[in-house]
């Protein structure tokens, strides 16, 4: 299976402009990504997806894969799209879109995500892993979901997710499984060329979740549990708690 791994970084973030390039601990924090992705076992190649020069050229630098992109795309998963039609000279079975704000991504949640498509029937993969504690569910950050007993999500959501209407909220997790959703994604080649030519649907305008637009549409996201979490960093004030540690 042939496998290719794209790194979507843009550097006009509202919260965090020019977060790609901070350095940690010696290196920008987009080649931390790199390199981390370099580490899975089932990747067939890794690449960088940017909308702007200063990080393609700092990509070159320090001897990664990089391709240009369209700077009016919304979300990774349309620059993953425009990678792909542009053609980068190889068939590709397999998309993985990683975030290029977690320098520490874990090699083997990437492989997790790739062994979903060992199955035919996964067209879309992504990750989950059990919440442990009542300030992490009721977080609106953290983004909630609700799979089947095949592990096919029935929902995302920025709330808690299910309501449990018999007990206070405290108690919910003694009572209840719930999920955090872990935003990194697969998608068949085929699959990821359908769902970036879809218009955006109202779950996904009233959560902000593009996920949603790909469930109103009738697409199947499988998950794979994970108990494995990196850090994600958003905003300055994370990048400080990261050199802290």
């Amino acid at each position: 299976m042939n496998v290719l791994g794209i790194i979507p970084a843009r550097f006009g973030s509202t919260r965090f402009p020019g977060k790609p390039l901070v350095d940690i601990g010696g290196k920008s924090m987009i080649q931390r990504v790199y390199e981390q992705c370099l580490l899975s076992k089932l990747l067939s190649r890794v690449l960088i997806a940017t909308d702007d020069e200063r990080i393609f050229n700092h990509v070159k630098e320090f001897g990664g894969n990089a391709s240009m992109t369209s700077p009016k795309h919304q979300s990774g998963t349309d620059r993953c799209a425009e990678v792909l039609g542009n053609g980068t000279g190889q068939d590709w079975d397999v998309v993985v879109n990683i975030q290029g704000d977690e320098p520490f991504i874990h090699p083997d949640q990437i492989d997790l995500l790739i062994t979903l498509f060992e199955h035919p029937e996964t067209c879309i993969g992504t990750l989950a892993k059990k919440i442990t504690s009542t300030d992490e569910l009721f977080n609106h950050n953290n983004v909630k979901v609700v799979m089947n007993k095949r592990r096919e999500a029935i929902y995302f959501s920025r709330s808690p997710i299910p309501y449990n209407r018999n007990f206070p909220e405290q108690e919910w997790l003694k009572y209840s499984t719930y999920y955090k959703h872990i935003g990194i994604y697969g998608y068949r080649s085929h699959t990821l060329k359908e769902i970036s030519a879809l218009v955006k649907t109202n779950l996904e305008i009233t959560e902000s979740l593009e996920q949603l637009r790909w469930l109103e549409n009738g697409y199947i996201i499988h998950a794979g549990i994970t108990s494995l979490e990196s850090i994600s960093i958003d905003t300055p004030e994370d990048l400080v708690k990261v050199k802290s540690n």
